[in-house]
């Protein structure tokens, strides 16, 4: 699976990176895949960080 951030709609919360720390991190005032496919045993961390995301920034394709 991999990820990816919207950077246009992200607004900086940091909720992913909380959620997610292997796979996102701040950079600056939006969120970035760092991790590229995600790896296995953070899909479901990944899959919450999509979830939470308040402004539904973060997709995720197979």
């Amino acid at each position: 699976m991999k990820a990816n951030v919207n950077k246009d709609t992200c607004i900086g919360c940091g909720l992913c990176e909380s959620i997610c720390p292997a796979v996102f991190s701040m950079t600056g005032a939006v969120a970035e895949v760092i991790a590229t496919p995600v790896p296995s045993p953070n899909e479901l961390a990944c899959q919450e960080a999509v979830e939470s995301c308040p402004v539904a920034a973060i997709t995720i394709s197979e």
